[in-house]
């Protein structure tokens, strides 16, 4: 195969596409393809092994044990829960002191089953906005089928009903953020010429109760070729409103304003991350920023205050300095205190800082593991609500998830629930390593399964992301855990470059043209399993969805050798259409506009659909999508499985009607699409006999 250094000749006719009638998402023709795809794939993986496979990974999705996320919302926290009796799910609420007991007392507002059947719709929740304040009402986010376009509708907690007449609006992409009772600031992409080349919100409007909200007044807009418009309410300020314009996914305008729309920018760099409260502003840059002659690092972190900030002071506080391993992962304000997370060398570190007038003092979250994964939140929905109290989620890829609750006061984190075990993990261990990829850069991977030596030929299963800045993190495996750890397979997980580990340096060195490099970094990590003695290529399987699934395409295209088989989720695959479909212009900054001569030099090396050759030894691929996918267009996978199957490949294809982006509306389409995945994979690489 040809080298890293030395790509492809230019293909000479990208636009020639055969297959682009898949592109039509419900078109008559598109859809017998998939239906006979579908029986195809069913009729060669689903045994009674997938079966069986399928009900143990839906009861563990299902058990009454698991971790009941909640949000605090006045005197409730709020919960949305699905199990086996409530598949769709339920909207409830519980207080804090009943959340401790074993068995809370859960007051039930919405059930989510009975309104489908009710309205004969497939409805799935996509969560809700209240009215801060009272929090007795509410505009609800509902979804045909899991896609990211909604439908608002208002709701009434005290009458447990929808209002009648109250605030509603058909689908579209796009939400809500409450002005007041009868107020609400509408940033969404219903009505003709409100969305964006993305497809996302161009304006945001003030709607009042009883209007139109298509007649509803334009506070303020933004370019139709930029991302999206958003708008929020500053409850701090009286009457402040703040305008976002997304101009890109890494850039944006704010503007602070009121109802009649904006009245001053923020004057900082369109790249940086920033939020306000209680009169501070902490500002994190992502490229190099020089102020009064000193330059400011990517991913410092600065604070000053907000009002002088606003009058010209440019006089910042530097916070935190980033390190060649040591990087922001996020911040954000409770109660008047900046709480920020940083990975050093992966391990989660927090600290909390209190600002004043002189100094602002730091002091380190104590009582969190150092190993493993953590997160922290504010257990507040409502940022000007909260008293200080967080919540910590801690896990790692064998132990199950805990809750923990803790404050901004360096209250010692205190137990609130733990989530119990979906597979047996006994015997298991969890390492970690270093890969050397092709420029000399070290790609750290966990590596989890049993203790020992399996002769070099473990069965493994290796996963990776590489984008976005979204760092790949050892969770625990719930469901891999089960389909494959507890058979006595081992896991990987890559930490390639276009992800966050490292901050802004090694999502850089991932994007764009680089975006050659993250993918030449997970196939460094199939070879250092090989090389380590734990495996052999075709032991290897590998799995990734959305940019993931980019991921795993070039693996079969420039990287074959080193797997055994590969399963490819909700993809984006074909790169010279991307931008054209659904929200693949929002990602032109990830990867680089393929209308432009210069992009396209690059990115055609990357697009698997147009570099795929016949005649090569690809391995098995299982190509899955979802028909209500509205981000990541359903065509990439479709398009890919039907020219490898006309190259002569054995790919296989699936695409189940709902899911959205992701992989199923309930636990028993979640689980029903990964045990088809593991099914796949397992018998391709020989692990398992195949299906008779």
């Amino acid at each position: 195969m040809p080298s890293p250094a030395d790509p492809r000749p230019t293909l000479a006719a990208p636009d020639d596409d055969p297959w682009l009638w898949l592109e039509e998402v419900a078109g008559e023709r598109a859809l017998a393809w998939v239906k006979g795809q579908n029986a195809a794939t069913l009729a060669r993986l689903a045994d009674a092994r997938f079966e069986a496979d399928r009900a143990s990974v839906k009861a563990a999705l299902d058990r009454p044990d698991k971790l009941p996320f909640v949000t605090r919302r006045g005197p409730f926290l709020y919960n949305f829960w699905q199990d086996a009796a409530q598949p769709r799910g339920v909207w409830r609420r519980t207080t804090l002191d009943s959340y401790r007991r074993p068995a809370p007392e859960w007051d039930v507002l919405l059930d989510l089953d009975t309104l489908a059947r009710a309205e004969g719709e497939d409805w799935v929740w996509q969560g809700a906005t209240t009215l801060p304040g009272t929090h007795d009402l509410a505009v609800l986010r509902l979804s045909r089928g899991g896609g990211d376009a909604v439908v608002l509708r208002e709701f009434d907690l005290a009458t447990r009903q929808f209002v009648a007449d109250g605030f509603a609006l058909p689908e579209a992409k796009g939400g809500v953020d409450w002005v007041d009772r009868d107020t609400l600031l509408l940033s969404s992409a219903f009505g003709e010429g409100m969305a964006t080349r993305s497809g996302y919100a161009r304006s945001v409007r003030l709607w009042s109760r009883g209007a139109d909200p298509a007649a509803a007044p334009v506070l303020f807009g933004c370019d139709p070729g930029h991302m999206a418009a958003g708008g929020d309410v500053d409850r701090e300020a009286p009457g402040r409103l703040v305008f976002i314009d997304r101009i890109g996914f890494y850039d944006a305008a704010v503007h602070i304003g009121d109802r009649t729309g904006p009245k001053q920018r923020i004057d900082l760099p369109s790249d940086a991350e920033y939020v306000w409260q209680q009169g501070w502003l902490a500002v994190q840059p992502r490229s190099p920023w020089t102020l009064d002659g000193t330059t400011h690092a990517p991913d410092s972190l600065l604070g000053i205050g907000f009002d002088a900030f606003l009058a010209g002071d440019r006089r910042f506080r530097l916070l935190f300095a980033p390190g060649e391993r040591r990087a922001l992962q996020g911040f954000f304000w409770c109660n008047g205190r900046l709480v920020v997370s940083v990975l050093d060398e992966l391990r989660p570190v927090f600290t909390v800082f209190t600002p004043g007038e002189e100094a602002w003092t730091s002091a380190e979250l104590q009582g969190l593991p150092r190993h493993g994964v953590a997160h922290l939140w504010p257990l507040d929905a409502v940022a000007e609500e909260s008293d200080g109290t967080l919540l910590a989620q801690v896990q790692d890829p064998i132990t199950p998830a805990s809750l923990l609750l803790t404050s901004t006061a360096l209250a010692a984190p205190a137990l609130l629930r733990q989530s119990s075990p979906t597979f047996d993990a006994s015997g298991l261990v969890v390492t970690q390593h270093e890969a050397v990829s092709v420029d000399g850069e070290r790609i750290p991977y966990v590596q989890t399964g049993p203790a020992g030596e399996a002769g070099g030929e473990a069965p493994v299963h290796l996963t990776g992301y590489g984008g976005f800045r979204v760092p790949s993190l050892p969770h625990y495996q719930s469901i891999i855990g089960k389909l494959w750890l507890e058979r006595g397979g081992t896991t990987v997980v890559a930490n390639i470059r276009g992800g966050g580990e490292f901050g802004t340096r090694w999502h850089e060195a991932g994007r764009r043209e680089g975006k050659r490099l993250s993918h030449d970094d997970f196939a460094a990590v199939a070879a250092d399993l090989v090389r380590r003695g734990v495996t052999q290529p075709r032991r290897i399987a590998a799995e990734g969805g959305s940019n993931g699934g980019l991921l795993i395409a070039n693996m079969l295209t420039r990287y074959h050798e080193r797997f055994g088989a590969l399963f490819c989720t909700i993809p984006l695959i074909d790169m010279r259409r991307y931008s054209k479909l659904l929200a693949g212009a929002s990602w032109i900054a990830e990867y680089g506009d393929p209308d432009r001569p210069e992009d396209w030099a690059f990115l055609q090396h990357l697009s698997a659909y147009h570099t795929a050759e016949p005649g090569r030894r690809y391995p098995p691929i299982l190509l899955a999508t979802t028909r209500r996918d509205d981000r990541v267009h359903p065509g990439h996978a479709r398009k890919m499985a039907a020219k490898l199957q006309a190259m002569g490949y054995p790919a296989l294809f699936h695409e189940p009607a709902a899911g959205g982006h992701g992989y199923g509306k309930d636990n028993a389409e979640v689980a029903g699409f990964a045990a088809l995945g593991a099914a796949f994979l397992r018998r391709a690489i020989g692990w398992e006999a195949a299906a008779a």
